[in-house]
């Protein structure tokens, strides 16, 4: 009974309360991962570890000292963060077995604010992927394939069919961390956001994903895929979570000499009543090619919301945004191709037994490593870094990129206040139809309504809206002036109060843990 007050209400408050015990929200969420194994959204879970900081936690409860409002709440974090003393693969054989000596800043924030942290989440090798099919354990599956409002709505030729093949993808590159979310295993994760990696899984899983501004938040100890673009992520079931969230990992790190100077301070998000100052725009590049009828119902409709409400609806341009896909693969490869040279067999990570000489072990190591995928992205990054080729390629690419950054600073200059636009061309799709085409051809696809705020640096998130014809979940995405997060998620925050998304239903845990999941409202711990 605790239990269900806490998911029902406030974890934190019941936490406080003593209503439920950290150890006993932790025993359950570690239940919930086993019982959700076939997901695959985890490849490591720390469970020894877990339990030990949530006895500790206990204490400070007990004493009426908890750390913040974190304390005792069980988290997962992408498996490329480092992590001390738990393993850190990037879903590769290149680190398999490694173990980082030190905790990525985003981890030890979370750790230092009494955090659990559970495991590590599943994604695309070196998160190059919209699909968290590409690791080397395995894909990810999504937990809407499992759900009532999904299964009641597909109908499959068999019931063999219905377990194998109609399961959906999770979105990528952060589509562990979105699932683990989703399913209840966790009340919160990290996923990193290059191009789209925390947003595009989070739609296709019904939860909040948070991009931050660039340099927000600390990227020490997060794997680097594109040093430029990347961005820690937050995925968690409601906005006010991503906010607490952010309020305890935002702030200058003298690690990563590009965090803000300034002081970070938390905030708690309004309840928005009057939104009719507000000024809301609506990029007409973004009715992209591909595009599913569905989703620009659902987007006019999100529109029609704010005008009936009072708000301000202007249709704005972003000329520039029709480059921007092969603008931002000319450069993620670029950068891929030079963070993946230390991937050399020498210091870590795996090594080959070639060794007839230095440059055949180099090679085979590489080989043996690195997947397909992420060879493919270091062949085109040196192609395009070639003297031949950098001024036509990668100069003229960084070219674009600030005209692309100029647009939203048009843009936001005019007075707009947030762009609304949707987070993915259509809701998720089969495994089995996703790996018809590969993994480029799908992520040009997958990143076009995403990547163009990694390359401005702006904030942007994802909120849960309604649920597809087919029973998965659909988003949409709010982007918002630089390190303005308190209005991007105060407007993210009303907008959510609007839709009242629906609870997952999950038909398989349910056998399991019926107490979880018979609630009609997501848990929240803020």
């Amino acid at each position: 009974a605790a239990l269900q007050g806490a998911l029902r209400l406030q974890v934190s408050a019941a936490l406080k309360e003593g209503q439920v015990t950290p150890t006993e929200l932790c025993q359950r969420c570690l239940s919930l991962i086993k019982s959700t194994k076939f997901l695959n959204a985890y490849i490591t879970v720390a469970e020894e570890a877990a339990l030990k900081q949530a006895e500790e936690s206990e204490k400070r409860h007990r004493k009426g000292q908890p750390l913040g409002v974190l304390d005792g709440i069980p988290v997962a974090v992408k498996d490329n963060f480092n992590t001390a003393g738990i393993e850190t693969t990037c879903a590769s054989n290149m680190l398999k077995g490694y173990i980082s000596p030190y905790n990525a800043t985003v981890v030890q924030k979370l750790l230092d604010q009494g955090a659990l942290l559970l495991g590590k989440t599943n994604l695309d090798e070196f998160a190059m992927g919209s699909g968290s099919t590409d690791g080397v354990f395995g894909p990810v599956r999504n937990p809407w394939s499992y759900s009532r409002q999904y299964k009641g709505k597909s109908v499959p030729k068999s019931h063999s069919e219905d377990e194998e093949s109609n399961w959906v993808i999770t979105g990528g590159s952060s589509g562990g961390s979105a699932a683990a979310v989703s399913s209840f295993t966790c009340f919160a994760a990290l996923g990193s956001d290059t191009g789209g990696s925390t947003r595009n899984p989070a739609a296709h899983c019904g939860v909040v994903g948070l991009k931050p501004t660039y340099g927000l938040i600390s990227r020490h100890g997060l794997i680097p895929l594109v040093n430029s673009m990347d961005v820690p992520g937050i995925l968690t079931r409601c906005v006010d979570d991503a906010a607490i969230v952010l309020g305890s990992l935002a702030g200058h790190d003298p690690k990563d000499s590009t965090t803000i100077q300034d002081n970070f301070k938390p905030f708690e998000l309004p309840n928005l009543t009057d939104v009719s100052k507000l000024s809301i725009g609506i990029p007409k590049e973004y009715h992209a090619p591909g595009l599913s009828s569905e989703i620009l119902a659902l987007w006019s409709k999100a529109a029609d919301l704010f005008k009936n409400a009072g708000a301000k609806v202007i249709e704005v341009s972003l000329p520039h945004t029709c480059y921007s896909i092969v603008c931002y693969h000319v450069l993620c490869t670029a950068e891929v191709a030079s963070n993946m040279a230390r991937f050399d067999g020498l210091e870590y990570g795996h090594r080959s037994d070639m060794n007839r000489s230095t440059e055949s072990m180099y090679a085979a190591t590489r080989r043996e490593g690195f997947n397909d995928v992420v060879r493919g992205r270091i062949l085109s990054g040196n192609f395009f870094l070639l003297k031949q080729n950098y001024e036509n390629y990668f100069i003229k690419a960084q070219k674009v990129r600030r005209l692309i950054a100029n647009d939203f600073v048009k843009v936001f200059g005019s007075g707009v206040d947030i762009l609304l636009t949707p987070t993915t061309l259509s809701d998720a799709v089969p495994y089995m139809e996703f790996i018809k085409e590969d993994n480029r051809t799908r992520s040009a696809q997958d990143d076009i309504l995403t990547q163009a705020a990694n390359m401005a640096g702006l904030p942007a998130i994802t909120v849960p809206t309604a649920l597809s014809k087919r029973g998965l979940p659909v988003g949409l995405q709010f982007i918002g002036h630089s390190f303005q997060e308190k209005q991007l998620l105060t407007v993210a925050k009303w907008f959510e109060k609007q839709v009242k998304f629906p609870i997952i239903q999950l038909e398989e845990v349910m056998r399991h843990d019926h107490n979880v999941f018979q609630h009609q409202k997501s848990a929240s711990f803020s």
